[in-house]
């Protein structure tokens, strides 16, 4: 599944070709996806100006002069074709401007997306209780401390909660644990105020690295401009089971199940 910086990524990537533009055509495919359609998407985007391209969490969004900000979710394999020599069967939307087309491409129908007044997201149904963003300033040790004080659930399960902290996935909480040496079974309530102080700039770096990366291709996904991402080739522990740990230290990347996703650590450096 697409992850936040492959959300940023191709935010950035439509940002250099939508922005400011006029949309003078929109069209629907078929009547759903994940979720059905807006019945007024395509006319509501019809001769709307986009006057902004933003990001929350893993959803993406494009804001309209028509004070309507269309929000996006990638699903399992979606992505954003720019001017495709053709359509293809799974281009389910499309939005033309005066110079460039563009196809919201899901092979597997799991993404989605809605129509939203913009001065109300705050209040769309899934941004109502997400954490602060893991870019922006409100993420701070201290507000970790807070976060996690007395609780029991293992910190990777923690961190993946969008209440706690909007938009981490699997891929980028397993790095930055073992890039801040702390153990994905420790209970939140226990990770140390110093642990906590090394972890929130790992999962920055790690964030800004894939993203400057393009992103980590698994399966399906790629840039909008069809180059893949090449973040997975960085990965420290993702994925490495049995390999040995990069830090030299003798251990060896373990593999477990934790709230039925897969968890990467080395068990030696990571307390």
């Amino acid at each position: 599944m697409p992850e936040l910086p492959e959300v940023e990524t191709t935010v950035r990537g439509l940002a250099r070709f939508l922005d400011g533009q006029r949309i003078v055509h929109a069209v629907t495919n078929r009547p759903d996806m994940r979720r059905p359609f807006p019945p007024e998407l395509a006319q509501m985007l019809t001769g709307a100006r986009v006057t902004g391209l933003g990001r929350r969490a893993k959803f993406g969004l494009i804001h309209t002069d028509r004070d309507q900000t269309l929000i996006f979710h990638l699903g399992m394999s979606g992505r954003w074709r720019i001017d495709p020599a053709s359509a293809e069967k799974h281009d389910h939307l499309l939005i033309e401007t005066n110079a460039h087309r563009f196809a919201l491409h899901d092979p597997r129908r799991f993404g989605w997306v809605d129509l939203v007044a913009s001065d109300s997201i705050e209040h769309w149904p899934s941004f109502v209780g997400m954490g602060p963003e893991p870019l922006g300033p409100e993420l701070t040790p201290e507000y970790l401390a807070r976060a996690l004080a007395g609780r029991k659930q293992a910190i990777k399960l923690l961190l993946l909660d969008q209440r706690i902290v909007a938009g981490l996935g699997n891929i980028y909480v397993c790095e930055a644990l073992y890039r801040a040496r702390i153990h994905p079974r420790k209970p939140g309530g226990k990770v140390s105020g110093a642990a906590l102080a090394r972890l929130v700039p790992e999962i920055r770096a790690v964030l800004e690295q894939s993203i400057a990366d393009g992103g980590s291709t698994l399966r399906d996904y790629a840039r909008p401009d069809g180059e893949l991402g090449y973040f997975a080739t960085r990965f420290d522990v993702y994925g490495r089971t049995g390999d040995p740990c990069r830090r030299d230290d003798g251990g060896t990347i373990r593999r477990i199940v934790q709230g039925g996703r897969s968890t990467w650590f080395c068990p030696r450096c990571q307390r």
